[in-house]
């Protein structure tokens, strides 16, 4: 097995490939899926920053011991961002990774695995239907950790297969991550994180946010703002280095998009609307917010007087990837977010979550199912990912 020194090493190469190959993964998120270059530029970025910085983990991973084969499905959206988050930590901590992809971007797998295929480790499997990959992993006993993402419903049939793996690693749906606005807070601050993390990719990332609650004394004034914001998105072509949105190709994603709007009928549209696989910022005004599981760009806005019960609020979800907050929240509010939520961020002043950062959610997004020696531990909340790639007994 190759010493650290070497892994390093191996991890670089292919940090030097990724972005030897912008070009070509710009234009196949575009072709795949309408995600914009400007997007897919910066996950380049981030992926390559991420892969040359890998050494700052192995301090969480020496210790430890490889699983031997670790199997992912990976999503249609950021797929080079999970090769360097989940495939440089294999080749951090000493695994192999077979890998499947989304039936959504076939020109992305294609170059992804293109792009992995020279390194020992990587084992990537195109045009399998992912219910065949799935079942393969399951009977293969030389894998001994899955790694999936995917819907409430997926998560659920892989957990009744976790007898077959030793650990089974589960990335779910976002829901409808909130932003939380305190009286306190700086509405421009606030407004402008909260217009472009809503609509980041056109909304396609679990991460992005769904719905904002403002307090009432400054809503009108960051309602305004939010606005402001959002007419500054260019949406048009996604080979346009300009454009923030561009064409939302994948179906299933109009159709959930189209299924919130039907189940928000009190609603006020204060922006937006669809035509065809166009979908323009929609931002609505409510009181009364359904709990989704919704992906695209969606944003509801809700005005609220108590602190408390606003807390209270974002908390009953089924869902808890991630939450933002500005302003200063009430006594306690803090240890409700961080039980309830993988990912808080504090007045957060950027629009992409670095890397480094542990990823993960409670509830319905995420949790971590892991034998430890002869009982099941169940795990939720934000993981760093290499550390989990290794065993510890």
């Amino acid at each position: 097995m190759k010493g650290f020194e070497a892994r390093l090493e191996e991890i670089n190469r292919l940090a030097e490939e990724i972005e030897r190959r912008r070009l070509d993964l710009m234009e196949a998120g575009a072709r795949d899926a309408g995600f914009p270059v400007k997007v897919t530029s910066t996950e380049v970025d981030l992926a390559v920053q991420y892969l040359k910085t890998l050494q700052e983990e192995m301090e969480c991973v020496c210790k430890g011991h490889p699983f031997g084969t670790i199997a992912a499905i990976f999503p249609y959206d950021a797929s080079v961002i999970v090769l360097a988050r989940t495939g440089g930590g294999c080749m951090l901590t000493g695994n192999r990774f077979r890998f499947s992809f989304s039936s959504w971007n076939p020109e992305s797998a294609r170059l992804v695995a293109e792009i992995s295929r020279p390194f020992d480790c990587f084992e990537p499997v195109v045009g399998q239907d992912n219910r065949i990959f799935g079942q393969n992993c399951v009977d293969d006993e030389s894998v001994r950790l899955l790694f999936i993402s995917g819907s409430s419903a997926v998560g659920q049939a892989y957990r009744r297969h976790h007898q077959a793996f030793d650990k089974l690693f589960f990335a779910g749906p976002g829901g409808m991550p909130a932003a939380l606005v305190f009286p306190d807070a700086d509405p421009e601050a606030a407004s402008r994180f909260i217009a472009r993390r809503a609509f980041m990719n056109g909304g396609q990332y679990c991460t992005t946010l769904k719905k904002a609650l403002i307090h009432s004394s400054i809503y009108d004034s960051v309602r305004s703002k939010i606005l402001k914001h959002v007419e500054k998105l260019k949406v048009g072509s996604p080979l346009d280095s300009d454009t923030d949105i561009g064409p939302i190709l994948v179906e299933r994603t109009r159709l959930i998009v189209e299924n919130a709007l039907a189940q928000c009928k009190d609603s006020r549209l204060l922006t937006g609307g669809i035509d065809g696989e166009w979908i323009y910022p929609l931002v609505l005004e409510m009181q009364d917010i359904p709990d989704l599981e919704l992906f695209g760009p969606f944003l509801a806005l809700k005005s609220f007087d108590n602190p408390e019960q606003a807390v209270q609020e974002v908390t009953e979800t089924r869902y808890g990837f991630y939450l933002a907050y500005f302003g200063t929240p009430p006594e306690g509010a803090s240890t409700l977010f961080d039980s309830n939520f993988g990912m808080v961020d504090a007045n957060p002043d950027f629009f992409f979550r670095p890397l480094r950062l542990p990823f993960g959610g409670k509830k319905e997004s995420g949790w971590i199912l892991e034998r430890t020696r002869d009982r099941w531990v169940n795990r939720d909340g934000a993981f760093v990912y290499s550390k989990e790639l290794v065993r510890y007994e």
